[in-house]
């Protein structure tokens, strides 16, 4: 196996040649349960584990997202681990929307990794610097030589709280850029893929939890920093003063923090990772107990014509409005989620399939009826519900695809299930 021996809190190689970190901990439960031996391929950094992947010298790279570049010479497990990637930035630095409005500024990425990839696909209006690592490119933009760098959440609590980076904040999210991470197997061994795969599915959500706790915490560095005492030769009372200020930052900071974790900052919604989370739940209840759920995946029709006729101001508006009447149509203990761009996702603990596809064909009913500040607008639906075997991407994989059916259909209906008769009304009012 090849890691990035320099990625904290997820994975390093530490001083005595040993793979540490939240990677290293979750492949060791896998290999434990699996009854297999993972042998550590050292390497001096990630382009060259990269390097020795593709030279066929590892027959896996622990923890990585994919990406096509990366699909020409590996296979993928499920993911082991998510985790959304933020923007950061200088405190100054205005709030971050969408990255699509911002033009001609810096970005500073560690090179070879998926994020510097996509964003070089999905906006070519930023201007990218590649670095080594990625504390280079978060002293990049603490020194003003870059505008900001995208880095995953878990890591910029840990880097800004480790380092003591105050001048830094979170200026937005990027829910399409988020951390799938997985088990990357050399393209001619797919049935060690699902070997493995059968060890990732064993992980809980609360196992996953746990150990990145675990790490983050224990890397944490707590209380008065003294060496800050001697260097400023500062009286005992304006070190205190000096450690409230900074404890009230880092309070905010985490504050922030656990928001940016569980909502998208748009709509208010859960986003796709606290979805996911809740999705993994509702899939070992249903295991436990027999109890059914169901999946709604619902895409806007025509979104893009709002943005770029209206402006995305309107269309954040539209957003909006769709994921108020979401949050008053989730029903008793459902979950709505952004799952990105003007996708979202509804939950539907204790729904079959057929109560499934009622819910999304009142849902679609309410869309299409709604006054938006834009006119009318409708929505296309995929419904699907847990089978006995499902995984969670089994399930989404399910809704996503009826979700197109109704697309590729006409749009403003639902698919996998109910609701021609939704349509059949539609047609005779209008």
């Amino acid at each position: 196996m090849c890691v990035d021996p320099d990625w904290e809190p997820f994975e390093r190689i530490d001083e005595t040649g040993r793979h540490v970190g939240i990677a290293a901990d979750l492949l060791r439960l896998v290999a434990t349960r699996l009854g297999i031996d993972i042998v550590l391929y050292p390497t001096a950094d990630w382009d060259e584990s990269l390097a020795a992947s593709k030279a066929g010298h590892c027959r896996i790279l622990s923890f990585l997202n994919r990406s096509p570049e990366r699909e020409r010479w590996l296979v993928f497990t499920a993911p082991i681990f998510r985790d959304q990637n933020i923007v950061i930035t200088r405190e100054e630095h205005p709030y971050i929307g969408d990255l699509h409005g911002v033009s001609g500024e810096t970005v500073a990425l560690p090179r070879g990794t998926m994020v510097e990839e996509r964003l070089r696909r999905l906006y070519p209006n930023l201007h990218i610097i590649t670095t080594g690592s990625e504390p280079e490119a978060v002293e990049m933009v603490s020194e003003r030589l870059a505008d900001m760098t995208i880095r995953s959440l878990i890591v910029a609590a840990y880097a800004i709280r480790k380092e003591g980076l105050f001048n830094l904040k979170i200026a937005g999210q990027v829910p399409e850029l988020t951390n799938e991470l997985r088990v990357g197997v050399l393209a001619g061994e797919p049935m060690l893929r699902d070997i493995l795969d059968k060890g990732i599915a064993t992980i809980t959500a609360q196992e996953r939890e746990a150990i990145s706790n675990r790490h983050v915490a224990v890397q944490i560095q707590r209380g008065i920093d003294y060496r800050l005492v001697w260097q400023v030769g500062a009286a005992a009372a304006i070190l205190l003063l000096l450690a409230l200020y900074w404890n009230r930052k880092l309070a905010r900071m985490n504050r922030e923090l656990v928001r940016l974790s569980t909502t998208d900052p748009l709509t208010g919604l859960f986003n796709r990772i606290k979805v996911d989370d809740f999705l993994e739940d509702e899939l070992s209840r249903a295991r436990r107990t027999g109890r059914p759920f169901g999946v709604i995946m619902l895409d806007l029709d025509h979104f893009k014509a709002i943005n770029d006729q209206r402006g995305h101001q309107l269309g954040d508006a539209v957003l909006v409005e769709v994921a108020a009447l979401l949050r008053a149509g989730q029903g008793e203990g459902g979950v709505a989620g952004r799952w990105g761009g003007e996708e979202f996702i509804l939950v539907c603990p204790g729904a079959d399939l057929a109560e499934t596809a009622m819910r999304a064909e009142a849902l679609r009913a309410t869309i299409a009826a709604h006054d938006f500040s834009v006119g009318t607008c409708t929505g296309s639906f995929g419904v699907a519900a847990c089978l006995p075997g499902d995984r969670v991407e089994d399930i989404v994989r399910r809704a996503d695809g009826a979700l197109y059916e109704a697309k590729h259909a006409g749009r403003n209906q639902v698919c996998g299930a109910a609701g021609a008769a939704g349509r059949a009304r539609d047609r005779a009012v209008g």
